[in-house]
């Protein structure tokens, strides 16, 4: 893996340079929109990248965006990749690898959940506090890839610095901020009633088939790590969901996503 790694890493140095970017982010379903807002350095397809997975999922453009936003160096996975497509959790988290290898030491994550919470409402934004993995594969299972160590902690898998500055600048705004736990599953079946209530009662607020595998090999890296969901569906309601109407809810908070994103980064 980390021969893999290294040749990623040093065909996009190349590419990245002169920027030294050390804050990423990824994009989840519905929120590429968020890009737009980039001012764009270079924008390479997945398929260009050496050893990168390929995006399959419709609304997730595959493309690995080098670029400014919020004043600050970053780089952006528009477009993230998924246990249910195929791959293993190594294979889907390995960006998070060449990451690490290109000095990225904060990644900000995104994605479109079904609420468990009865509270939530669809269109809401949730800042992810902690998470239940119920994914099988766990990316750090095999042999340990150094630096990092071979039982990470996961208590602060949510970085509380930037969970504080996100609520400070929602306040500032007039955002209304959800918090709660994240649950992922395998997918990709959307939760039928049963799964729901079981989710809840296992004390999840929001449900998705994303993110934890990225947070988890992030944290191995040592990255400071922040996550919001955007609620696109509800649980409560027992209503069949299809993958555009998620793709819909989305879309229309995309503008407060990125004003908070943009906030958060340029108060790094």
């Amino acid at each position: 893996m980390s021969e893999k790694t290294n040749e990623t890493a040093h065909m996009l140095e190349k590419i990245i340079h002169p920027l030294q970017p050390r804050i990423a982010i990824i994009l989840g379903s519905g929120l590429g929109g968020l890009s737009h807002h980039i001012d764009i350095h270079q924008e390479i397809p997945y398929s260009n990248i050496p050893h990168f997975p390929v995006s399959t999922v419709e609304g997730h453009a595959g493309t690995l965006i080098v670029g400014r936003f919020g004043g600050k160096d970053i780089l952006a996975l528009n477009g993230r990749f998924h246990y249910y497509e195929g791959y293993s959790t190594r294979e889907a988290t390995f960006p998070i690898r060449v990451f690490q290898a290109l000095g990225i030491r904060t990644l900000l994550v995104s994605n479109a959940a079904g609420g468990l919470n009865p509270s939530f409402r669809i269109g809401d934004l949730m800042v992810i506090t902690d998470h239940i993995n119920l994914i099988s594969d766990n990316p750090l299972r095999g042999a340990n890839v150094p630096p990092g160590p071979r039982f990470p902690d996961m208590s602060n898998a949510y970085s509380p610095q930037l969970i504080t500055k996100a609520k400070e600048i929602a306040a500032q705004h007039g955002i209304p901020l959800r918090e709660g736990i994240y649950l992922a599953d395998a997918g990709p079946c959307y939760e039928t009633p049963a799964e729901y209530r079981m989710y809840r009662l296992l004390g999840g607020d929001a449900v998705g088939m994303s993110t934890v595998p990225e947070i988890i090999v992030a944290r191995h890296c040592n990255m400071e790590c922040f996550g919001i969901s955007v609620i696109t569906n509800s649980g409560q309601q027992c209503a069949a969901v299809s993958h555009q109407e998620v793709k819909d809810a989305a879309d229309k908070v995309c503008p407060i996503m990125n004003l908070l994103f943009q906030e958060l980064i340029a108060s790094l």
